[in-house]
């Protein structure tokens, strides 16, 4: 009889159902750590985050977050809400690496997607995050070897032998409308603006995962909230349909005495931004908040273009040309002179600067007209117009804007006036950021800047124009001037011309 070789089959191209059955028959022939780990942690996240990590001394879970871990076993679904710096990203981590060590031990088919209202988060934060704590896991605790960085732990997923934890995008529903698993776990990460829909193809797991079923299902959404509308507000507000979601508030207090943020913090927050304000609210206080009725700009509006900005940024930050920079000088004492720099429809950055003279100021703006071209708008409502005339000393564009100058001119639909140039400017800045327009203007993610133009108040006026408090009447309310917000509105105040959808200010005879 002929030799004949052996030809083994590759084991790379093999379905991956063959390979899971080959592992669970050979996991299954004699007890290992692995098989014990799972046996006594599967229902345990509390145990295995505080058992499985290697923690500095006196460190570990909060309270909370061991309550939030333990009621997902118990409950099923629940949802989260609180102020920045709890550690729910944190939590989420934990929870990724918990889900998927302990039922891929096992040999039970799982799956666990990730989402996030924004792709951004989840490869900026979150995956980052499960990274730093898988470094952190005690891998005899586990029973296995560390992850094989390149077959299990990658970038956005972590691909073991019986399923996979991996990312997915908010605004593609059918990728999380398409898993299907004997055990599941749906992460809503800022979850506040995740679509509806992105909810809904989640509900295909929960119909076939049950007590009269071998199969299991788990959902958490967590968020910082925001305005009160949508799937992670219904829920959170008992609406009817989501009565099966358990939800939970961290209150602020509960995160100064864990030690997660400090009340330092909480007391400069509710200074810069002012109790009442829908920013504190959500950030601070961890409540759902509509914006300042009598607000101009809603908060939504400010996160989403500062979104926008941090996509711009991560891409690769290409500017396009220099349009101008808008200048709020400092009048004395703690305010600050500000200069928003703008390339097309981007704020590239904000310069703070303190205790400078008028010639300094004037210098700082010509340097930047010098290196860039572009135009200055600088307000003389102050002390500005020595900057104005000594920049066109140089010979340089520059525009006075003074905010108490009379206007004709009018919003976007033509109906609606303006009592003054400061109204109309800011009211610009309002249609700009209005996400009907789509002109998807990006703004820098600086906490100031946030609470500057959310925090203009619009007055009525027997006139029927729109008039906008003063800003001196922000300074009275909020204790402090809104430099950056001013320093932006101006700088978007520029005349474009007619290729770009926006940009209002008509130049008057002189304005140079």
């Amino acid at each position: 009889m002929a030799n004949r070789k052996l030809v083994l089959p590759d084991i790379d191209n093999l379905p991956s159902y063959w390979l899971n059955q080959a592992a669970s028959q050979l996991s299954d022939s004699k007890p290992t750590p692995n098989k014990s780990f799972a046996k006594q942690y599967r229902n345990d996240p509390v145990a295995f985050a505080h058992d499985c990590f290697r923690w500095d001394a006196d460190q570990g879970p909060a309270p909370y977050q061991d309550e939030i871990m333990a009621l997902l076993i118990k409950k099923k679904r629940v949802a989260v809400r609180g102020c920045h710096g709890l550690g729910k990203t944190s939590l989420a981590s934990w929870l990724v690496l918990f889900f998927s060590l302990t039922r891929d031990a096992e040999g039970t088919d799982w799956k666990m997607p990730t989402t996030a209202s924004a792709w951004r988060h989840l490869h900026k934060f979150l995956w980052p995050e499960i990274s730093k704590w898988a470094k952190r896991i005690r891998w005899d605790k586990i029973g296995r070897e560390p992850f094989d960085p390149r077959r299990e732990h990658l970038t956005l997923s972590l691909r073991l032998n019986f399923g996979e934890a991996f990312a997915a995008a908010s605004d593609t529903p059918e990728l999380l409308e398409g898993a299907h698993a004997d055990s599941l776990f749906y992460l809503f990460d800022e979850s506040k603006s995740i679509p509806d829909a992105t909810f809904d193809a989640a509900e295909g797991a929960f119909s076939g995962a049950g007590k009269d079923t071998k199969n299991e299902a788990f959902a958490l959404a967590i968020s910082t909230p925001g305005e009160p509308i949508g799937r992670f507000y219904d829920i959170h507000t008992r609406k009817p349909g989501f009565r099966d979601w358990f939800v939970r508030h961290v209150k602020v207090e509960e995160a100064i005495a864990a030690g997660r943020i400090s009340k330092e913090w909480v007391d400069n927050r509710k200074a810069q931004w002012g109790e009442t304000s829908s920013i504190y609210k959500n950030r601070v206080l961890g409540e759902f908040a509509e914006s300042d009725s009598e607000g101009i700009i809603p908060l939504s509006w400010v996160e989403a273009a500062q979104e926008r900005w941090q996509q711009w940024f991560d891409a690769g930050a290409v500017k396009g040309e220099f349009t101008g920079v808008g200048v709020d000088v400092a009048t004395g004492g703690e305010d600050k002179t500000i200069m928003a720099l703008r390339y097309e429809k981007i704020i590239t950055e904000l310069r703070e600067f303190a205790k400078a003279d008028t010639m300094e100021t004037a210098g700082r703006v010509v340097g930047i007209l010098n290196a860039y071209g572009g135009m200055a708008i600088i307000d003389v409502g102050g002390v500005g117009a020595g900057v104005v005339h000594r920049v066109r000393e140089q010979k340089k564009d520059v525009i006075a804007f003074n905010g108490t100058e009379k206007t004709n001119d009018t919003d976007l639909s033509g109906e609606i006036g303006f009592i003054n140039r400061r109204a109309g400017a800011w009211y610009h800045m309002r249609e700009l950021l209005d996400p009907t327009y789509n002109h998807n203007i990006m703004l820098p993610p600086d906490d100031k800047l946030t609470g500057d133009l959310v925090s203009a108040h619009q007055k009525e006026h027997s006139s029927g124009k729109v008039q906008i408090e003063s800003k001196l009447d922000i300074k009275a309310r909020l204790r402090r001037s809104p430099d950056s917000g001013d320093a932006v509105v101006m700088a978007f105040a520029l005349d474009d011309g007619p290729e770009l959808p926006f940009g209002w200010i008509h130049l008057p005879e002189g304005a140079y």
